[in-house]
C-alpha cells in the first residue's frame, strides 16, 4: 500500500484547507484509516479516523472543527479543517492499516498564521 498526501498550505486563522490521501498498491486490504499530525518540538499524535464502514473519531481539540471522510471508489482520503487555529500548524500524515501491517504518507505541511 502507497499513500500520497496533499493540500497543505498557508492559511491564515479562521481559515480552511482539505487535505487529500490518495492509496494506490493493495487497497482492498486496507481496514481504518487516520490523519496523524507532529508539530516542531511535539509528538506526532492523532487527529482523526475513519473506519472502512464510515465510523469516524475526532481528537478533542478538532472536534466540531476538522471532518474525515472517505470516497471508497476514488481510494482516497480527505480531511476537511475549518476554523483553523495557530495551533493546528504541523505536518499533516496519512495512515492506513491493514491486516498485517500500518503504512504512512509522506506528510503535507499546514501552516496558520497571519
Amino acid at each position: 500500500v502507497q499513500l500520497q498526501a496533499c493540500g497543505g498550505g498557508l492559511v491564515q486563522p479562521g481559515g480552511s484547507l482539505r487535505l487529500s490521501c490518495v492509496a494506490s498498491g493493495s487497497i482492498f486490504s486496507i481496514n481504518a484509516m487516520r490523519w496523524y499530525r507532529q508539530a516542531p518540538g511535539k509528538q506526532r499524535e492523532l487527529v482523526a479516523g475513519i473506519t472502512s464502514g464510515g465510523s469516524t473519531n475526532y481528537a478533542d481539540p478538532v472536534k466540531g472543527r476538522f471532518t474525515i471522510s472517505r470516497d471508497n471508489a476514488k481510494n482516497t482520503m480527505y480531511l476537511q479543517m475549518n476554523g483553523l487555529k495557530p495551533e493546528d500548524t504541523a505536518v499533516y500524515y496519512c495512515n492506513a492499516d491493514t491486516p498485517t501491517h500500518y503504512y504512512w504518507g509522506q506528510g503535507t505541511q499546514v501552516t496558520v498564521s497571519s
